[in-house]
Order: structure tokens, then C-alpha cells, then sequence
């Protein structure tokens, strides 16, 4: 008997709960519904508006990489009002949240220093352009074509086809050579000849072979000069080229100026 009415009243429990979670359900349904076709909508609608700017950006010739930027951030900022939005609907006190997110914005901020610091730096690099994609620079010791500017790391393609990622703080805040920015780039040859040889001679060699060379510009004019006179003489062989010829150009005049002192009998100079 004690038995039975136990079960009884839990019974009458569980169909009391069930009646109120039921009850719970249909009255917090068309809020859930609503919640979502606002986050599914605006999701939706977000994709759109991103690929308007996208569009629009491209027609107005912004740099890719602004552009990638610039719609990316737009992108996030929109899904953050989605969010906020999705939330409020839910019954979620907005004002709470805003507090939680900041307190944990400023932690992960404290314990993310260096990639804020590379954040901004990209930033800085994609605003004010010290070089920009296809670009050859030099900076923290490192030398190649720029491949992509990402928003915390550069990536840079070195002339031995390795792919290096320096980061963009320390690339925003030091030295930066863009060695392609101008077009054109001086050659820097040095050789060293007896004081035996005949100077005006081995000028006039070498003037030649830069003068029959379709590659190398005639303004800047290319200049052969004499800079040091020690135990040998020591001549500056400085030709100006398109910046795409500089390695190959650089390569050929050495070899074609060993190869004319020696048709000469003029021989080049040991240097230590």
C-alpha cells in the first residue's frame, strides 16, 4: 500500500514537470524560432553585403590587400552585432555580456601582446605601403619577394625559394630596403688590375662591354671609375639595369670582363 502511493506521487511529479517543462517550451518557442531566423537571415544577409564591398572595392582599384583587410574587419564587426542581436532576442541580458566579453577581451589582450603588436603592425604596412605584393626587399635580415601581407605575419619568398614569415611588428618598426620600389638598381662590380696594366686600356674594355650590352641603361649613365689605388688598383664598375636584369646582368658583366682582360693579356689582380 505504501508502496503504490509512493509511486503514485512520483508519478504525479514527473507529469507535473513535464507539464511545465512543456509549458516552457511553448512559451519560450517563438522567441527560440525568432532567434534563429534572425541569426540564419542575417548570416546570410552578411555574406551578401561582404561580397558588395568586396565588389565595390575591386571597381574602385583599391589594393588587394587593403581590400582583403578593410571587408574582413567589416565582416567580423557585422557577425559581432548578429551575435549581440541573437543573444537579445534569447532573453540574454546584453549589458552583462558586453561585460563578460570585456573583462575577457582585456585578459586575452594582456596575454596576447605580441600578436596585438603584430596586428597593428600589419595595419601600419597595409596603410602606409612601404612595398607591396611582388615587391624585393630586405628587412630583419632577411631578403626576398614579398608573396603576401597577411594581417600579423608578411610572407617572403627568398631567392633560394624558401618561404619565410616575419612578423609584422618587428617589420613595421625597423629598417626596410625595397630594393624594387624605383624600377631600376645600380650594379656594384669591383676588379683589381697591376699598376703594370694599362689603365685607360682596360677603361675602355670595359666601357665597351657595357656599351654593346642592350640590357644595360644609358641613363643613369654606367659609370667605370677608379676608386683606391693600394698595392694593386682598384676600378668600380657601376652599369644601372631594369631591376628583373640585376642578377643576371650583375653575373655576365663579370665573366664577360674576365674574358675580354684576358683576350688582352691584361691580367686581373689577386685580392686578399
Amino acid at each position: 500500500m505504501f508502496l503504490q502511493s509512493s509511486i503514485d506521487v512520483q508519478t504525479q511529479k514527473i507529469s507535473t514537470y513535464t507539464e511545465k517543462l512543456w509549458q516552457i517550451i511553448i512559451d519560450y518557442s517563438p522567441k527560440l524560432i525568432s532567434a534563429f531566423i534572425i541569426l540564419f537571415v542575417g548570416l546570410y544577409l552578411i555574406r551578401i553585403v561582404n561580397r558588395l564591398i568586396r565588389r565595390i572595392m575591386l571597381k574602385r582599384e583599391l589594393d588587394p590587400t587593403l581590400s582583403k583587410f578593410l571587408a574582413d574587419i567589416f565582416l567580423w564587426i557585422l557577425r559581432a552585432f548578429l551575435f549581440a542581436a541573437f543573444i537579445s532576442k534569447l532573453g540574454i541580458e546584453t549589458s552583462s555580456f558586453v561585460a563578460i566579453l570585456g573583462a575577457a577581451g582585456l585578459a586575452v589582450g594582456l596575454s596576447l601582446q605580441g600578436s596585438l603588436s603584430n596586428f597593428a603592425g600589419g595595419m601600419l604596412i597595409i596603410l602606409f605601403k612601404p612595398f607591396r605584393v611582388g615587391d624585393y626587399i630586405e628587412a630583419q635580415n632577411v631578403t626576398g619577394e614579398v608573396s603576401e601581407i597577411q594581417i600579423f605575419v608578411t610572407k617572403i619568398i627568398g631567392a633560394n625559394n624558401q618561404t619565410i614569415y616575419v612578423p609584422n611588428g618587428a617589420l613595421s618598426n625597423g629598417t626596410i630596403v625595397n630594393l624594387s620600389q624605383a624600377g631600376i638598381r645600380r650594379v656594384d662590380l669591383s676588379i683589381a688590375i697591376s699598376y703594370n696594366a694599362n689603365l685607360l686600356k682596360v677603361k675602355e674594355i670595359i666601357e665597351k662591354i657595357l656599351s654593346d650590352n642592350p640590357k644595360i641603361l644609358t641613363n643613369p649613365e654606367p659609370r667605370v671609375d677608379v676608386i683606391a689605388l693600394a698595392d694593386h688598383v682598384k676600378i668600380a664598375v657601376r652599369p644601372w639595369v631594369s631591376f628583373t636584369d640585376y642578377p643576371v646582368i650583375a653575373a655576365e658583366t663579370l665573366e664577360k670582363i674576365k674574358l675580354e682582360l684576358d683576350a688582352a693579356e691584361i691580367a686581373l689582380h689577386p685580392v686578399a
